[in-house]
């Protein structure tokens, strides 16, 4: 069975067109490799399936939160459109199994890449709205991000993993984090950039996308989330030690410890909620 006719098999859509789902799976990295193999790969539908994902999030938002101002709304809808919101959304379908990479960006992970899965899913919401309309579309999309729209978040939970990252920095140690290019490859209309990020002499994150800010918000979740770890290890050593050592000099180096774990938790966002983490910057970015 092909990938698209597995994938509209599972999710249950009245397809018309069937083709128009093959190409929404189609990365350019497996047209490079089959180039009589298909007509085109998913880029123009990624296109059209961004606008028509924003549109939806909009409608739906600006229905559900009458009371909110544009600026807040914008931050609504940025947290569940950006690259890891729409990726979440695509790793809830499964998605990255459906789809067709070459040999080489399947090896590097391509799968479970967020800014692929996210490109992914916009191509597959392009196709639903030439197939079955708008209306099909935009309820398929409220459906698929339910969980997301109807989160009542902190408006604090919001912030971009890089302004979140920067503000932790700052707290702690008064420096900026240091990003840094590693690679950009391919032409200059479809470049894919890594970058990483440097935290007081260490790199604690890296990220990839097909923009530097893409790139950059990646790797500063990722050096939020090994912030995370690290505190929850340094907590769990102290919490171990045996209680013959607990004087009272430790005890309060223990108290200001974790008064520095709550800080920290702050900065790097750890809120229950399905947006807590999101970026907010949108998913569909132009390459820099």
């Amino acid at each position: 069975m092909h990938p698209a006719e597995a994938l509209i098999e599972r999710l249950a859509l009245p397809a018309r067109d069937p083709d128009l789902y093959a190409q929404a799976l189609i990365h350019s990295s497996w047209l490079h490799e089959h180039p009589d193999s298909a007509l085109g790969h998913n880029e123009r539908l990624e296109f059209l399936g961004d606008a028509v994902v924003s549109l939806a999030v909009s409608d739906d938002l600006y229905r559900r939160h009458p009371s909110d101002d544009e600026g807040v709304l914008s931050a609504r809808r940025a947290a569940i459109v950006s690259t890891p919101g729409l990726a979440r959304l695509a790793v809830r379908l499964e998605l990255g199994q459906f789809l067709l990479l070459g040999e080489g960006e399947a090896q590097r992970g391509g799968r479970v890449r967020p800014s692929l899965l996210a490109s992914a899913f916009e191509a597959l919401v392009g196709a639903i709205y030439l197939d079955l309309g708008w209306d099909a579309a935009r309820d398929w999309i409220r459906e698929r991000a339910a969980e997301e729209l109807t989160a009542d978040v902190a408006l604090t939970s919001l912030k971009s993993p890089k302004s979140r990252l920067q503000e932790h920095t700052q707290r702690t140690s008064g420096d900026r984090p240091l990003y840094r290019l590693v690679e950009a490859v391919g032409p200059d209309h479809e470049k894919h950039f890594r970058i990483e990020v440097e935290v007081g002499g260490r790199v604690l994150g890296a990220g990839e996308g097909t923009s530097r800010r893409i790139a950059e918000t990646q790797a500063a979740a990722e050096a939020l989330e090994a912030i995370r770890r690290e505190r929850v290890a340094a907590k769990a050593a102290r919490h171990a030690r045996p209680l013959a050592s607990e004087d009272a000099d430790a005890a309060d180096a223990d108290a200001a410890a974790d008064d520095a774990d709550a800080a920290s938790e702050d900065a790097a966002g750890n809120d229950p909620s399905p947006l807590a983490g999101s970026d907010p910057e949108p998913g569909a970015d132009t390459p820099s």
